[in-house]
């Protein structure tokens, strides 16, 4: 007998995958694992195709995720991005994850979250994440949008009316920066990154200084000097606090490039500046030294943006005390909403503050549904706003952007945002190592350090 086409659709359920169940029986779904009760409530609606999509207006890759549906014009959008893994993540969603779920019904996020992450045997890591993450989100736009609802509305409702946020300044010296933090207060930012240049040494958060740095930068070739960052950055943040005054949130992100002994001196020297939090003072690779840094020093801690699962938070937020102040979470590398909904509530019995990763290489999609997560749990701290090139509101209608310094949600059903097919295709990706080279870096006697 001719083996059955596993391409041919269901009668009424568009590219749907069928097989027959015996000789001569009627072709059904070909579903792994289906869910009981879903034929017992004779659910109607079922998950046809799981389509992605890659574009960069902002320069960095894009990852899209449409979940689509047998009703007409009901589809779900998330965000997938990995910068650094683009394609390894789309592989993950387009021939494993995809056609595990056409034919099942999108209602039961909870349910689907955990047989996709159950797929994979060797559960976690930040490309599972991805694209579970994508995923997850997709199917929350699509619930909020079948119940005509904004997607903060699923999530518990409104707490707050917006969302503070947070913008980036960075510069050679107090006065300069001094400048810049003014000029965002006057934008209506309350909150706001300090990053201080190091000179000759490739300092995170900083911009080239003229072309011949510019090249340097781009090919790799300027190290990184931990003992003169430790050396310089602490008074410029302190000057900085002198001159600008306590009316002024200021943040500064090490970006995890600090071994624990260089940690513990670098919190010394930036008590003076009143800093609101100090980002991934250690890599994740070091989370254990947290215990020490928060003994010996008030200067408050965010943690987080390099974590791809939840469970990396558990160790930092038991004790009698966490030993961390804010967690900085990711919600696309997380693994969705889904999971990091539960995190927020753990953050809240434990008196620790939510402040979301959010720059430009999180899509506006992305920061949506971060939105969302901020306007219903009450953990909430504050959120990281990127300032998106112009292109991105033709690929992305309904992008939210910073007013007053803070990010008000949509009111229409899901999280508001749209994706443009015909736009995204004017803005291709890079080839992969164009964008990721920015994470390869060297110390000054030529050894590896983290990015």
């Amino acid at each position: 007998m001719a083996e059955p086409d596993a391409r041919s659709p269901l009668p009424g359920i568009p590219g749907i995958r069928a097989v027959p169940t015996a000789p001569g029986a009627p072709a059904v779904p070909a579903l792994l694992a289906p869910a009981p009760w879903v034929e017992e409530r004779g659910a109607k609606v079922r998950i046809t195709a799981v389509r992605t999509f890659l574009t960069a207006p902002h320069g960095c890759p894009h990852l899209i995720v449409r979940v689509e549906t047998n009703e007409p014009g009901l589809y779900g959008l998330g965000c997938a991005s990995d910068p650094q893994r683009t394609l390894a993540v789309r592989s993950v969603l387009d021939d494993y994850l995809a056609p595990l779920l056409v034919g099942r019904d999108p209602d039961d996020i909870e349910d689907l979250h955990r047989l996709m992450l159950n797929s994979a045997y060797w559960r976690g890591g930040s490309i599972t994440g991805n694209a579970l993450g994508g995923i997850d989100v997709a199917l929350w736009d699509l619930k909020a949008k079948r119940l005509g609802a904004p997607l903060y509305s699923l999530l518990g409702g409104r707490v707050r009316t917006r969302a503070d946020a947070y913008t980036h300044v960075d510069g050679t010296g107090a006065a300069e920066l001094t400048e810049k933090v003014m000029a965002a207060r006057e934008r209506g930012y309350r909150h706001v990154r300090v990053q201080a240049a190091v000179p000759g040494s490739d300092t995170y958060g900083t911009k080239a200084d003229g072309p011949a740095d510019a090249w340097a930068l781009r090919h790799r070739a300027v190290p990184w000097d931990s003992a003169a960052y430790v050396r310089t950055v602490p008074g410029i943040l302190t000057e900085v606090r002198e001159r600008v005054g306590d009316g002024t949130e200021l943040l500064h992100d090490v970006h995890e490039r600090l071994d624990p002994r260089q940690a513990r001196d670098f919190l010394r020297r930036v008590e003076g500046a009143g800093l609101y939090f100090v980002e991934d003072l250690l890599a994740p690779e070091d989370a254990a030294h947290f215990a020490g840094m928060r003994a010996g020093s008030s200067v408050p801690l965010a943690v987080g943006e390099l974590f791809s699962d939840v469970s990396q938070f558990l160790p930092l937020l038991e004790g009698p005390v966490p030993v961390i102040d804010f967690a900085r979470v990711r919600i696309p590398t997380l693994g969705g909403l889904t999971p990091v909904r539960k995190l927020a509530a753990l953050c809240e019995l434990r008196g620790v503050r939510l402040a979301p990763h959010g720059p430009a290489d999180v899509s506006p999609v992305a920061q949506a549904a971060t939105l969302a997560l901020d306007i219903s749990s009450l953990a909430f701290g504050v959120q990281e706003a990127a300032v998106f090139e112009p292109a991105v509101a033709e690929v992305f209608p309904g992008t939210i952007t910073a007013q007053d310094g803070g990010l008000a949600p949509h009111e229409t059903p899901g999280h508001g945002v749209d994706f443009d097919e015909a736009a995204a295709r004017r803005h291709p990706v890079p080839e992969p190592l164009e964008h990721d080279r920015w994470a390869l870096l060297r110390n000054t006697d030529g050894s590896v350090q983290r990015p």
